[in-house]
């Protein structure tokens, strides 16, 4: 039996839904973020030396990182549907958007809210705030920015053409590229975005990803 060590408002959301999506039996534990500073509980250390989720416990020991955890359950319990393409286009496309959800998007994204979080909270004593929000606009506009507005287009551009990142039919990859794009999405930052919009939309409708939120808990993303 797989157990999920499920942390809320995290990427664990999207490994509920592909456990769901592939009807795999697993056991949850909850875990519950520090309500003022945000973090992940200690707990989960004693799950792995990280202290993040989400966790997989196998049979064979934990598995650390939402990547690695969708392709051993793609590998191992995909049938007929979540299926990794085989060859062609389709694979390059698998093998691309897997990597860039976490390589390439979310760190503008998490740098983006980090930086966006402490210039709302301002800083103290007040005279130093002008200061510090000029430093986070220069960082934010000099590279931060342009890096995350870039790859949003990129991404805009191909869901415009096509309905899922890999193919005919939704496979790890979307499981990869939901989190980032519904977090992106209820922070209201894709007003302009409607193909990205529209694919949060597609993935939020599907029946097992609904059952992921029951079973799931407090999620803010969707």
């Amino acid at each position: 039996m797989l157990t999920l060590h499920h942390l809320n408002n995290s990427r664990s959301q999207r490994v509920l839904w592909l456990l769901e999506e592939l009807c795999v039996e697993y056991n949850i534990e909850f875990y519950e973020r520090d309500k003022t500073t945000n973090l992940a509980p200690d707990a989960l250390t004693k799950v792995h030396p990280l202290g993040r989720s989400p966790v997989l416990t196998t049979p064979h020991g934990n598995i650390a990182e939402s990547g690695a955890i969708v392709e051993y359950l793609v590998k191992n319990h995909a049938d007929e549907t979540f299926v990794t393409p085989q060859d062609g286009e389709a694979l390059q496309q698998y093998w691309f958007w897997m990597h860039f959800a976490e390589g390439s998007l979310m760190p503008p994204l998490v740098a983006n809210l980090v930086l966006e979080k402490a210039r709302q909270k301002g800083s103290k004593p007040f005279f130093i705030k002008p200061i510090t929000n000029k430093l986070i606009d220069g960082i934010l506009n000099a590279y931060y920015g342009p890096n995350l507005a870039k790859s949003l287009q990129y991404v805009e551009s191909y869901l415009s053409r096509n309905t899922w990142f890999a193919g005919d039919a939704p496979t790890g990859a979307d499981v990869q590229m939901i989190f980032p794009l519904e977090s992106l999405v209820a922070s209201g930052k894709a007003k302009d975005l409607k193909a990205i919009q529209e694919f949060v939309e597609r993935v939020h409708a599907r029946p097992a990803y609904q059952a992921a939120l029951a079973k799931g808990g407090e999620y803010a993303y969707a």
